[in-house]
């Protein structure tokens, strides 16, 4: 299933702190966890597509690097939003 305009949108939707907050760490973070989420389950049902797992371990390593980053910066938010996206750390 695609990642559409309008399913990126509540996201953000979600996770902005003020209208038209596209770039702050949490968006990106929950962007990040809705590709992972959506690309784990294509890999369930197909297994054998080596680029898409590529893809993910890409992509699980710029989240990890992120919430690395926020923790730094902000623990309270950090823990916030790991607790939000159901993230175990």
């Amino acid at each position: 299933m695609p990642f559409t305009r309008e399913d990126k949108a509540k996201v953000i939707e979600g996770h902005a702190h003020q209208a038209g907050d596209t770039g702050s760490t949490e968006v990106q973070i929950a962007l990040l966890t809705e590709r992972i989420n959506r690309l784990s389950s294509h890999l369930g049902a197909n297994n054998n597509d080596n680029a898409s797992q590529r893809g993910l371990q890409l992509l699980v390593g710029r989240r990890k690097r992120m919430l690395s980053y926020l923790e730094a910066k902000d623990a309270t938010r950090y823990k916030a939003l790991i607790q939000k996206l159901g993230l175990r750390k």
